[in-house]
């Protein structure tokens, strides 16, 4: 092996995921089962292909900047995820380009 794989054996760990009873993190109904926790990495963003992703500067934003990007983010989130479930459920969307 090269002289890389020794550096390379370091692993990185994220931190532990907090507890679903800690109330110190904010939950955020999205209309699913339960809840989503927010964690220091900021609010899961469900992208317009159905990916997810996170901002990426949630640390360095303001509480008030906080707040106004979860209103949007929650809203946005939900349409999004209304879309998909639509999408998935009518098999018809997969044919439709079909000769």
């Amino acid at each position: 092996m090269s002289d890389n794989s020794s550096s390379m054996s370091v692993l990185l760990k994220l931190p532990a995921p907090q507890s679903l009873d800690d109330h110190s993190v904010p939950n955020v109904p999205i209309g699913a089962e339960a809840p989503v926790k927010l964690d220091k990495l900021g609010p899961m963003l469900v992208n317009s292909d159905g990916t997810l992703s996170r901002i990426a500067n949630w640390e360095n934003m303001t509480e008030g900047e906080r707040e106004r990007t979860m209103r949007v983010v929650v809203a946005r989130n939900r349409t999004r995820l209304a879309k998909q479930r639509d999408n998935t459920e009518s098999p018809s969307n997969l044919f439709s380009g079909a000769a």
